[in-house]
Protein backbone atom coordinates (compact mmCIF):
# COMPACT_ATOMS: atom_id res chain seq x y z
CA UNK A 1 0.00 0.00 0.00
CA UNK A 2 1.82 3.25 -0.18
CA UNK A 3 2.09 5.75 1.77
CA UNK A 4 -0.04 8.69 1.83
CA UNK A 5 1.88 10.61 3.94
CA UNK A 6 -1.16 13.31 3.66
CA UNK A 7 -3.21 11.36 5.98
CA UNK A 8 -0.54 11.28 8.69
CA UNK A 9 0.07 13.55 11.34
CA UNK A 10 3.23 16.12 10.75
CA UNK A 11 4.42 14.64 13.81
CA UNK A 12 4.63 11.04 12.78
CA UNK A 13 7.70 10.47 12.89
CA UNK A 14 8.11 11.05 16.76
CA UNK A 15 4.68 9.14 17.37
CA UNK A 16 6.21 6.23 15.25
CA UNK A 17 9.61 6.08 17.22
CA UNK A 18 7.55 6.53 20.67
CA UNK A 19 5.10 3.35 19.67
CA UNK A 20 8.39 1.39 18.56
CA UNK A 21 10.40 2.38 21.98
CA UNK A 22 7.32 1.60 24.04
CA UNK A 23 7.65 -1.98 22.99
CA UNK A 24 11.24 -3.14 23.91
CA UNK A 25 12.31 -3.68 20.41
CA UNK A 26 10.08 -6.28 19.81
CA UNK A 27 6.50 -7.19 17.60
CA UNK A 28 3.96 -6.11 19.86
CA UNK A 29 1.42 -8.56 17.49
CA UNK A 30 -0.17 -10.52 20.12
CA UNK A 31 -2.18 -12.86 17.20
CA UNK A 32 -3.90 -9.92 15.36
CA UNK A 33 -1.91 -10.86 12.69
CA UNK A 34 -3.73 -14.53 12.58
CA UNK A 35 -0.34 -15.81 13.85
CA UNK A 36 1.05 -16.56 17.49
CA UNK A 37 -2.48 -18.04 18.81
CA UNK A 38 -2.29 -20.78 21.18
CA UNK A 39 -4.35 -22.10 24.25
CA UNK A 40 -5.03 -21.08 26.57
CA UNK A 41 -4.37 -17.60 24.56
CA UNK A 42 -2.17 -15.79 22.15
CA UNK A 43 1.29 -15.32 22.69
CA UNK A 44 3.53 -12.74 21.77
CA UNK A 45 5.59 -12.49 18.75
CA UNK A 46 9.17 -12.96 19.38
CA UNK A 47 10.76 -10.92 16.35
CA UNK A 48 12.87 -7.78 17.58
CA UNK A 49 13.99 -5.05 15.69
CA UNK A 50 17.26 -5.24 13.85
CA UNK A 51 17.74 -8.86 14.19
CA UNK A 52 17.67 -11.83 11.79
CA UNK A 53 14.13 -12.68 10.69
CA UNK A 54 12.96 -15.94 12.27
CA UNK A 55 10.38 -16.53 9.74
CA UNK A 56 11.10 -14.54 6.86
CA UNK A 57 14.34 -13.71 4.90
CA UNK A 58 16.66 -10.61 6.13
CA UNK A 59 16.39 -8.75 9.43
CA UNK A 60 13.33 -7.28 11.30
CA UNK A 61 11.95 -3.88 10.85
CA UNK A 62 9.57 -3.02 13.61
CA UNK A 63 6.57 -1.05 11.65
CA UNK A 64 3.68 0.14 13.33
CA UNK A 65 0.26 -0.81 12.57
CA UNK A 66 -3.14 1.69 13.15
CA UNK A 67 -5.57 -1.18 14.75
CA UNK A 68 -8.53 0.71 13.30
CA UNK A 69 -6.74 1.11 9.64
CA UNK A 70 -7.38 4.72 9.98
CA UNK A 71 -4.02 7.14 9.53
CA UNK A 72 -5.53 9.78 11.31
CA UNK A 73 -6.40 7.99 14.76
CA UNK A 74 -2.89 8.12 16.27
CA UNK A 75 -3.82 7.04 19.84
CA UNK A 76 -1.32 5.38 21.81
CA UNK A 77 -3.88 2.95 22.32
CA UNK A 78 -4.07 2.42 18.33
CA UNK A 79 -0.89 2.13 17.73
CA UNK A 80 1.46 -1.64 17.39
CA UNK A 81 4.42 -1.99 16.87
CA UNK A 82 4.51 -4.85 14.56
CA UNK A 83 7.60 -6.46 12.48
CA UNK A 84 6.88 -6.14 8.73
CA UNK A 85 5.34 -9.82 8.71
CA UNK A 86 3.03 -9.05 11.52
CA UNK A 87 1.54 -5.94 9.93
CA UNK A 88 1.26 -7.40 6.36
CA UNK A 89 -0.90 -9.89 7.20
CA UNK A 90 -2.43 -7.46 9.88
CA UNK A 91 -3.29 -5.41 7.34
CA UNK A 92 -4.24 -8.42 4.39
CA UNK A 93 -7.74 -7.94 3.84
CA UNK A 94 -7.25 -3.92 3.73
CA UNK A 95 -4.40 -4.22 0.90
CA UNK A 96 -6.92 -6.60 -1.18
CA UNK A 97 -10.05 -4.59 -0.41
CA UNK A 98 -7.97 -1.81 -1.78
CA UNK A 99 -6.41 -3.18 -4.70
CA UNK A 100 -9.71 -4.75 -5.59
CA UNK A 101 -11.30 -1.05 -5.93
CA UNK A 102 -8.63 0.09 -7.83
CA UNK A 103 -9.18 -2.67 -10.23
CA UNK A 104 -12.25 -1.76 -10.75
CA UNK A 105 -11.95 2.04 -11.17
CA UNK A 106 -8.95 0.97 -13.85
CA UNK A 107 -11.35 -1.56 -15.67
CA UNK A 108 -14.35 1.55 -15.58
CA UNK A 109 -12.40 4.20 -17.05
CA UNK A 110 -10.62 1.71 -19.61
CA UNK A 111 -11.39 2.56 -23.43
CA UNK A 112 -11.60 0.20 -26.12
CA UNK A 113 -10.07 1.67 -29.15
CA UNK A 114 -11.84 3.27 -31.88
CA UNK A 115 -9.88 2.03 -34.80
CA UNK A 116 -8.72 -1.64 -34.81
CA UNK A 117 -6.56 -3.24 -37.06
CA UNK A 118 -8.41 -6.10 -38.09
CA UNK A 119 -11.37 -4.62 -40.04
Amino acid sequence: MPFHRERYPPDWPKISREIRARSGGQCGCMGECGLHRTTPGPRRCTERNGEPAKWARGRVVLTVAHLDHNPQNCSPANLRAMCQRCHLRYDAALHAKNASATRARKAATATLPLFSDHA
